[in-house]
């Protein structure tokens, strides 16, 4: 039995026994989930480039993250300047997924929004109907007992699995430190 269901706004954490490419030691914002399937965004796998990279025009040096395995030549966005951003969806505690991307890049270029309010991200992370519970049971998954609020926006990428980790104590904090394949060590 899960302890915890998937909601919207909760993160999702890539247990330790995960041996993913894609999802190995992720840590995941729920934007989506219902009885069609989920959706959500990794927030700790930065992928060495800005935005500004991706689009020359917009003046912005934010980094750019591995949204998921979905779409990955698409751009998403979360931030939390709702009352900036047009047609935003609240996911939950002052965090929004989208909205009107031409106002995003007008409100960058002149400095109206910084990048401790708005991440990026190539790609997303989707489960059909019931996938993901079914990753649940097979213990793929642990379900943070915090939902998401704004301090996501200055958690360190680097350090966000390992402090998920110690904050569900226990055997969690044994695998804090391990390394990723521990046949290396």
């Amino acid at each position: 039995m899960l302890e915890l269901l998937p909601t919207k706004g909760k993160l999702l954490i890539a247990d330790p026994s995960l041996n993913d490419q894609a999802f190995g030691r992720s840590v995941i914002l729920l934007t989506e989930h219902n009885e069609n399937g989920s959706v959500g965004f990794i927030l700790n796998k930065p992928l060495g480039f800005s935005l500004q990279d991706l689009l020359p025009e917009v003046n912005f040096d934010s980094e750019v993250y591995n949204g998921g395995p979905v779409e990955q030549d698409s751009l998403y966005f979360v931030h939390k300047v709702p009352e900036l951003i047009p047609d935003s969806v609240e996911i939950s505690n002052g965090i929004y997924w989208g909205g009107d991307f031409n106002i995003v890049k007008e409100l960058i270029n002149s400095g109206k929004i910084s990048s401790d309010s708005i991440k990026f991200f190539l790609g997303y992370s989707g489960w059909s109907a019931k996938q993901l519970l079914n990753e649940l049971k097979e213990d793929s998954w642990l379900i943070s007992k915090q939902a998401g609020d704004k301090s996501l926006f200055m958690l360190k990428a680097k350090t966000l699995w390992k402090n998920q980790m110690n904050s569900l104590g226990g055997k969690y904090k044994l695998w804090a430190n391990a390394p990723f394949d521990p046949s290396l060590n």
